[in-house]
Parts: structure tokens; sequence; C-alpha cells
């Protein structure tokens, strides 16, 4: 073998170790931000995960919105990517405590009687007003002293919690999606996607609740979301009394 030929075989030899490397590499990082995500959410490989789903609440009979829907596909996407499964039940159907699997609830206490139950037992600061008649307060949030009105389509606010029952091992989160349209449900779904690694980083695998402002809806949809706080203390915090201030 002479050394053009040689040289030839080494440069082989060291393109095939230096792509194998580079493929192990890839592999190794995948793999651990797939533990990571499933370690955030809940749901490693093979486990099943709870949707419930709200039904609309300006409809007569019991559909479900089309922005909830959209919500469920993008939350069904991320369980699938965690090799994970799912099964949807409505808010009035859904009968078991939590922990035992990952859930994910989506709708206001107006339309999910889910979401009253979990917002009453975990989140005692935080008051939303379901009454259905037309006032400046409706479908205000009231999170510990201050008070987030609603201008429909051009300011609206979600809460996106992730909660953990105490703190026994294996416990399973709860992720809820309480908006004050629907549009804005999936709006706090869209956030959680894009923005689950960060999340991950600032709050491991605790309890947070944060307040989310959707943009100008009637133009962009549930696309533009800004951090308004993170209101966990105060949302786990018991009520203060009156008088409250208005967040402008």
């Amino acid at each position: 073998m002479n050394d053009d030929v040689r040289n030839i075989v080494l440069g082989v030899v060291a393109a095939g170790i230096s792509a194998a490397l580079g493929w192990l590499a890839r592999t190794y990082l995948w793999k651990r931000r797939l533990r990571r995500k499933q370690a955030f959410f809940g749901l490693p490989e093979n486990s099943e995960s709870l949707l419930v789903v709200n039904r609309d609440a300006g409809s007569p009979d019991l559909s479900v919105h089309r922005h909830d829907v959209f919500a469920l596909l993008e939350l069904a996407a991320l369980i699938k990517d965690c090799g994970a499964g799912a099964e949807v039940v409505t808010q009035d159907t859904a009968r078991q405590g939590f922990g035992e699997r990952t859930e994910f609830c989506v709708g206001g206490p107006g339309s999910n009687r889910r979401m009253a139950a979990h917002l009453q037992a975990m989140l005692p600061g935080v008051r939303i007003n379901t009454d259905r008649e037309p006032g400046p307060d409706r479908l205000a949030f009231r999170i510990g002293d201050e008070q987030y009105r609603m201008d429909p389509g051009v300011t609206e606010y979600v809460l996106l919690a992730r909660l953990t029952a105490g703190r026994r091992q294996g416990g399973r989160p709860v992720f809820l999606f309480c908006g004050q349209r629907a549009i804005n449900n999936q709006a706090a779904t869209r956030y959680l996607v894009r923005n689950h690694e960060r999340l991950a980083r600032k709050h491991g695998n605790d309890s947070f609740v944060l307040l989310l402002k959707v943009v100008n809806s009637q133009a962009y949809g549930p696309d533009v979301v800004e951090l308004v706080e993170d209101v966990t203390r105060s949302a786990q915090a018991p009520l203060p009394p009156e008088p409250i201030v208005t967040a402008t």
C-alpha cells in the first residue's frame, strides 16, 4: 500500500469515526432533552395522561369550542412526543383524584367544573367572575390583591399552572389552562409547548402559576402572548379581604 492509498483509507476511517461520534453525541443530547421533557410533564414512556375538556359556554348544547379543540390537539402532539398516551374526558365525567396520571385541564370554571374544583382546592387566592351578565367585571380574574379585567379581542388573560399534589414520590402534575375566553386557552397551551424547556430550567418539577396576557387576539389569534407575572405565591395563599386594586 503506497502513501496515497494509505492516506485515503485513513481519511475515510477518520470521517467514519467522526460521523459515528457526532451521531452518538446528537442521540445522547436528544435523549437527555426527552428525559427532561418527560420529567417536567410527568409523562414517562408508555404512561397514560388525562385530557379534560370543557364545554362551549356560549353554546346551548354540549359542544366544544373550536379553540379548545385546537388546544387539545397541541397537547396531544406534545404527549405523543413524550411517548405517552392520552384519554380525553369531558369535564362532567372526570371522576378521579390527581397525582395518579398527568392531567391537562382546559377551560375556565364557568364551563369546566373540574377546573373549578382544582382552583378551589389548590389555588385559594384566585377568584374568577363567572357571572354571565354583561359588565366590566364579567370574567375578571382576582388574584390576591389585584383584579384583571378583560377587554374582549384586545386584552385578555389566562392562567397557566403546573401543580403537584404534595411531594410524594412519583406523583404526577396537573396542568391548568384557565382563560377568560377559549382562544386564551389555546394561547396558553401554545405558550407551554414553546417555552417548556425554559420553564423547566426555572421551576424544575415544582408548582408554578403564571398569569399571561393575550394581546389583540382579534387580529393575531393565540400567537401574541406576554408573561404578566409569576403569581404562584398569591394564587396559593388565602384570598385577602377587600378592597382590591384594578390592574391596568
